[in-house]
C-alpha cells in the first residue's frame, strides 16, 4: 500500500466527475471490497453487511433504473433536467457498490439479546457507515473517485427484483465510482478546537 492511513483519510473526497476508464482490474476491485466486507467491525460480530458490486452493463442498468424511478416521482420534464444530469454523471462511472444490511441477522440478535433489542438497528447503521468509509477509502487508494448516494427506498423493490436479492436485505446507500475526471474544490473546515475536546 503506497499511502499511509492518514494520507488516505485526507485524500478521500466526494468525486462527482468520473469516467468508465479502467484503473485496476475487476479482480482487484473485488479483492479490496471483499477485504473491507470481511474486516470492517460489526456489533456482536454480527457481520450483517451485504454488498453488491455492479460493473459494466450492470452498473449502467442500476442508474437507468434509478433515472426512470425518479422520473416518475418528479413528473415534470423541466424540473427533471438537473436530476437527469446527476444520473448521467453517476452512470458515467466504472461501477457502483450497493450497501445493504441483512435484517434477518439484526432480528436474530434482537431475539437472542432482548435487553439490547432497541440498539441493534442503531449499531447496524454504525457498522454500515464504517463499511462505506472503508470501501470508499479503499477505492481511493486504488485510484478511483467515488461518492455516496441515497436513492433508497425509492429503488429498493426494483433493485431486489432485478438482481434477485433477498427481501430482508435493506438497501442503505449506493457508491458510484470511476476514474476521476475532475478534482473537488478546497474543503472548508470548522475550527478543530470547537469539534474536539481532550482531557488529561
Amino acid at each position: 500500500m503506497s499511502k499511509d492511513f492518514n494520507t488516505a483519510l485526507k485524500q478521500r473526497r466526494s468525486i462527482y466527475g468520473i469516467s468508465k476508464e479502467t484503473v485496476v482490474s475487476d479482480d482487484r476491485i473485488q479483492e479490496v471490497i471483499a477485504d473491507a466486507v470481511k474486516h470492517t467491525p460489526s456489533s456482536f460480530n454480527s457481520q450483517s453487511a451485504r454488498v453488491v458490486v455492479l460493473l459494466g452493463e450492470q452498473h449502467d442498468k442500476f442508474w437507468n433504473i434509478t433515472t426512470e424511478t425518479l422520473r416518475k416521482v418528479v413528473n415534470d420534464e423541466e424540473r427533471f433536467v438537473s436530476t437527469a444530469e446527476k444520473m448521467n454523471a453517476f452512470g458515467s462511472g466504472y461501477g457502483t457498490v450497493l450497501f445493504f444490511e441483512d435484517q434477518r441477522v439484526i432480528q436474530g440478535l434482537q431475539e437472542q439479546f432482548a435487553a439490547y433489542k432497541d440498539n441493534f438497528p442503531i449499531w447496524s447503521e454504525h457498522s454500515a457507515g464504517m463499511l462505506q468509509f472503508v470501501v470508499w477509502t479503499s477505492l481511493e487508494l486504488e485510484g478511483y473517485g467515488a461518492s455516496l448516494q441515497h436513492y433508497n427506498p425509492l429503488v429498493d423493490d426494483e433493485v431486489k427484483r432485478e438482481w434477485n436479492l433477498p427481501a430482508e436485505w435493506k438497501l442503505l446507500a449506493q457508491m458510484p465510482f470511476g476514474k476521476p475526471t475532475a478534482q473537488p474544490g478546497e474543503k472548508q473546515f470548522q475550527p478543530i478546537d470547537e469539534r474536539l475536546k481532550v482531557f488529561k
